[in-house]
Order: C-alpha cells, then structure tokens, then sequence
C-alpha cells in the first residue's frame, strides 16, 4: 500500500489522522456539511484527543450523553454538535455491524464494483447521494481506491483535473481553487434563479 498524505484539514495533526485512520477520513466527510471544509475535516482530531485516540468500537459503545457533551465542547466538531455526535456513533455502529468494525470494507469486502461502493456509502446514516459521490471521488483520487466503473460511479466528481470538491483538496492551493469553484457556482445558481 502507498502512504497516504492527506491534506485536507489544513493542520498536519488532523490531516495525520486522516491520513492513517479511514475511519476518521469517512466521519470527517460527514462533518462536511453545512461547515466549512477544513473544519470538518479537522473534527475526528478533536474527537481523538477528547478520548485518548479515535477508536471506532470505543465511539461506538460510548454513552451517547457523554460522547454529545464531548463533541460539544468549544471547540465543538460541528456547528450542530448534538445532532453530528448522534450520527457518528451510528455511523460507528453500522460499520462494526455490516462491516465487522472495517471501514474499508465499504470498498473492499467482496471486491465492489464502483456503483456498489456508491450503494454502500449511500447506506450510510445521514448519508445522501452528493456526499457518497464525492467520497467516492475522494477514495478513488487519494487512497488509490479504484473498483471498476469508480469515476463514472462518482460522476462530475470523478473527473480528472478539476477542483469540484473535497475530493480534488491536495494542498492549501488545491483547496482555494476548490472553495472559488464552489463560489461561481452558487453565484450561478442564484442567477439562474433569478431570471
């Protein structure tokens, strides 16, 4: 396997646990929602420093009360840090349930094909279409995580070369051009509506 730099916390502590922890790559895309990028990605160091490590069996089998009011301490993981904490102790359960505890068993167990790897992400608790999508990307674009028909599974986010989403954050550089193409893109958006 080649060593993984991920660099999309902006924070070479965080981005170290993302590099190294699937787990903590696939929770950091689900904090990725109503956040900015960086901060959600920087969400399962908080976590792993408020718990002595970010251990899936260990967040799953936490008291949800407890583990809320940890995620909830300022800085919180989300800006809706009850509601996040919930869905990351699901997500924790889920995966020990279907995938005995192995987050790459998403994309892994029983050789997927990239619209069955898309299915599974989208079975996830709290997961839609878009995000399974540009975790996909992601995967395929960062871990070297390429089951057949990947690129069309994940669809525009698939693409090479571009700076559509999280997917294509390689670098502070990478992650500007990204935020910019979201930019003209919501102004785009309200254009059309507004014709």
């Amino acid at each position: 396997m080649t060593e993984r730099h991920i660099q999309i916390a902006q924070e070479p502590e965080a981005d170290a646990i993302l590099s190294n922890d699937d787990f903590a790559l696939l929770i950091a895309m689900t904090l990725d929602q109503q956040y900015p990028m960086e901060h959600a990605f920087r969400g399962p160091r908080k976590i792993a420093d408020r718990m002595g490590g970010f251990d899936i069996h260990a967040i799953a089998a936490a008291d949800s009360d407890e583990f809320i009011a940890l995620c909830s301490v300022p800085p919180a993981i989300h800006r809706f840090p009850k509601s996040m904490a919930t869905r990351v102790q699901d997500i924790a359960r889920h995966i020990i349930d279907n995938y005995d505890g192995v987050t790459a068993g998403i994309w892994t167990a029983d050789n997927p094909s990239g619209k069955e790897v898309l299915k599974r992400l989208k079975a996830l608790p709290g997961w839609g279409d878009q995000k399974a999508r540009i975790f996909l990307a992601l995967i395929g674009k960062q871990l070297g995580v390429a089951p057949y028909g990947w690129r069309s599974a994940a669809g525009a986010y698939g693409d090479k070369d571009s700076h559509r989403s999280i997917a294509d954050v390689v670098d502070g550089e990478s992650l500007l051009a990204v935020r910019e193409f979201k930019k003209a893109e919501k102004a785009a958006a309200k254009a059309k509506a507004k014709s």
